[in-house]
């Protein structure tokens, strides 16, 4: 954790990622069903293709920490998402409950059968997101889903009050092309918040190149965030 900030990637269905991401300070994540590698802190369900039957399944196998439950993206949905979350209290001690209807946010209980409710803020991408504005969130306890790692910092530093944040962005950058996340520095580099390593130093990691690319990303991101908890909470 950096500072207080639960800080999870998302490694299911890769071993060495999640060695890397475990040993940098990361806790594990992973959407199920999948291969997990070691024990479970968060899971998450497939938000466009849900299947609760599966996922509750899978739930009651991992036994993760915290879970996020089926998306709240219509007004007449509310119903279903809070059974989701009385199953999923079972398993897990924290629900993420993902509110996408504006002004919605005050029907959703702080606890759901002996679990705590954290809500879910998606961070806006290509893949997803949501348009409930910061404000409605207030001081509820925030899990941030996804985006980049600055997008998610951004948004800490602007009133969400983020107690944990996942993702694989940095996980994916690296495979892509090897590139490594820094806080916007690398002005030597095209794209200064992911410069490559041969733009970085010009070394040459052969196969290890995706590792040491997701390796830098880890620390910077785990650096930055403590930075970011201080400037926040005075921590």
């Amino acid at each position: 954790m950096a500072a207080g900030i639960e800080l999870i990637h998302c490694a299911g269905g890769n071993r060495r990622f999640y060695g890397i991401a475990r040993d940098a300070g990361f806790l594990y994540g992973a959407r199920l069903p999948d291969t997990v590698y070691g024990p479970l802190y968060f899971a998450d369900q497939d938000w466009k293709r849900p299947n609760r039957a599966r996922y509750m399944a899978a739930l009651a196998e991992c036994q993760p920490h915290m879970a996020t439950v089926l998306d709240w993206e219509r007004e007449e949905q509310l119903d279903e998402v809070l059974s989701w979350a009385e199953e999923a209290a079972q398993f897990v001690e924290v629900v993420v409950i993902v509110p996408k209807v504006i002004g919605s946010i005050g029907r959703i209980p702080e606890r759901i059968s002996g679990a705590a409710v954290r809500l879910g803020f998606s961070v806006p991408t290509r893949y997803g997101g949501t348009e409930v504005p910061l404000w409605e969130f207030g001081a509820r306890p925030t899990h941030l889903l996804g985006g980049s790692p600055h997008r998610q910092m951004q948004l800490a530093l602007h009133g969400l009050n983020v107690i944990s944040a996942d993702g694989n962005y940095a996980h994916r950058m690296a495979l892509k092309s090897c590139q490594f996340w820094t806080p916007g520095t690398a002005r030597y580099a095209r794209d200064r918040y992911w410069p490559r390593l041969e733009e970085a130093d010009n070394a040459r990691f052969g196969h290890d190149a995706f590792y040491e690319a997701f390796r830098r990303s880890c620390a910077n991101i785990m650096q930055s965030w403590a930075l970011i908890t201080e400037a926040v909470h005075g921590d």
